[in-house]
């Protein structure tokens, strides 16, 4: 089984349609509180936030799978694992189908997308640069 990537615009409108579906942001403490969150008010949700790596020794988190379980989440969820550019996500994802989980997705581009040519992010592609809800925590 493989993770299939979905664009940010595609997340929103789903987790905007169904019920059972739940954006799980696996960034860090630091990157939720500086870089912002998705805001999924006019979704009636809330992002799930379950760090992929333990800031600062950026560990991978041993108990990932457990966390998707004391968060009420359920092999019926579809699951969309958003990170900084779409990488943690993916290994994240996989981590969730390996554990249980079918329905997990990869958020393409993630939160912020690549850098620019400025090195710059949010600009080229992501959640942020698709203009999608989000706010400063």
């Amino acid at each position: 089984m493989s993770v299939e990537d979905i664009t940010p615009r595609t997340t929103w409108d789903t987790l905007r349609k169904e019920a059972d579906a739940v954006l799980v942001d696996v960034r860090t403490d630091a990157e939720w509180n500086f870089v912002g969150l998705p805001d999924l008010s006019d979704a009636g949700k809330q992002p799930v936030l379950i760090p992929w790596q333990v800031y600062p020794s950026m560990q991978v988190n041993g108990a990932f799978a457990d966390h998707l379980r004391k968060a009420g989440l359920t092999p019926l969820n579809k699951l969309y694992f958003l990170c900084r550019s779409g990488a943690r996500s993916l290994a994240a994802a996989q981590a969730a189908q390996a554990a249980g989980f079918p329905h997990a997705f990869n958020v393409a581009d993630g939160f912020e997308g690549p850098p620019d040519a400025e090195g710059h992010r949010g600009q080229i592609a992501g959640w942020k640069a698709e203009g999608l809800p989000w706010r400063q925590r």
